[in-house]
């Protein structure tokens, strides 16, 4: 098996974590399988050696030394993904499955489970569909509103857009929406590029961030009286949610990069913080039963609708006023696997990666199962 980590990506750091602390370390545990490390550096090399699962690696800063003196792999198709190691005899590693941890792009947005797909191997996690609505927050949002689920009021554009004609999307955003607003980047996760606006010029500004970022943005009303909520669930048909989890912050503040996974570290003062968001948040989350349920159903319903398989993390918004649940965002790869959330729930990390790995072989079984090739005889006329 391989775990595959790192990439071209703003959340390079995050999918090391990832991959090492909560995917490595439980798949081993497990003594199930032959972990093999694929790290995708910043540069877009592939290099695979076995003291890539050791974090002190990454976190010493040692990396770039280790990686100058070793030779990147090559990957070969062949009915199957084998790993290539260069040397004096090249070394030959078959894969069974591939384990993504690569968050953001070139990695959770589809691209790697394209490839996985076209070298017919199996792997974790959502498919290439849904990993590509799941990390275009504008797609995402169509296809849940078609299917009846309720969105925050927004407005998308295109970065060419934008800088073609400033003046017209600032009033044109304006014109349709009611400040505060939150300005986000499209594709990227993490909360990385997202600002809260209260005025024009802030507006600007924030545009202006996000399409340094991505090549197209969303702007969205904030919602009133908010409590923010987020549901991991497992499943390919059928369907296991974790505990709803609730972000603990001020009214004014909103989950970003650096409350997920800075405030909480070692040099963090929040009290009770540990490493990431579990120390900012309740699980379950603090909500009455009624409303509970019918954020839960609301995330289930979004998870079904945009296709998702193997795991998930649907993010929404509550008006605790209203009791109107809104429909946020998909993480389709959770960060750390959210393990925190699934531990309260009754699964250990070791039971989720092999759970999570037992739904990437059953839906590889089912999708292997279907007719890819068609016979005719149309090159029979030429």
């Amino acid at each position: 098996m391989a775990v595959v980590f790192g990439s071209r990506s703003t959340e390079h750091d995050v999918s090391i974590v990832t991959a090492i602390a909560a995917i490595i370390k439980p798949l081993e545990l497990s003594q199930k399988y032959e972990v093999v490390p694929v790290y995708i550096s910043k540069d877009g090399c592939w290099y695979s050696d076995p003291l890539l699962k050791d974090i002190s690696l990454f976190s010493s800063g040692k990396i770039d030394a280790f990686l100058s003196k070793q030779r990147p792999v090559a990957l070969q198709f062949d009915d199957g993904l084998i790993i290539l190691k260069p040397g004096l005899k090249n070394q030959k590693i078959k894969i069974d499955i591939v384990f993504p941890a690569t968050h953001g792009t070139h990695g959770e947005d589809g691209e790697l489970m394209a490839i996985c797909e076209m070298a017919n191997v199996a792997y974790v996690g959502c498919d290439v569909r849904s990993s590509v609505i799941a990390m275009d927050k504008v797609l995402a949002k169509q296809i849940a509103e078609a299917n009846g689920i309720i969105t925050p009021k927004y407005v998308s554009f295109s970065r060419t857009d934008f800088e073609f004609d400033q003046t017209h999307w600032l009033n044109f955003i304006e014109k349709t929406l009611s400040y505060p607003l939150f300005v986000k980047p499209a594709h990227l996760g993490s909360s990385i590029g997202i600002n809260r606006v209260t005025n024009k010029q802030e507006l600007k500004n924030a545009v202006e961030v996000a399409i340094l970022y991505d090549d197209k943005s969303l702007v969205e009303e904030a919602v009133a009286n908010l409590t923010e909520v987020t549901l991991p669930i497992l499943g390919n048909e059928k369907l296991e949610p974790a505990l709803l989890e609730e972000p603990i912050l001020h009214s004014e503040d909103f989950f970003d990069f650096d409350t997920k996974y800075l405030r909480g570290g070692k040099k963090g003062k929040a009290q009770g913080a540990k490493h990431g968001s579990q120390g900012y948040s309740k699980v379950p989350a603090d909500l009455p039963k009624d409303l509970y349920k019918k954020a839960e159903t609301t995330g289930l319903a979004v998870y079904k609708a945009l296709g998702c398989g193997g795991t998930a993390r649907v993010d929404m918004l509550i008006n605790r006023k209203t009791n109107v649940v809104y429909f946020n965002e998909v993480n389709p790869l959770p960060g750390s696997l959210y393990s925190h959330n699934w531990n309260k729930a009754g699964i250990s990390n070791v039971e989720l990666v092999v759970k999570l790995v037992d739904l990437g072989l059953q839906r590889f079984a089912s999708t292997s199962a279907l007719t890819s090739t068609f016979d005719t005889n149309f090159l029979q006329q030429f």
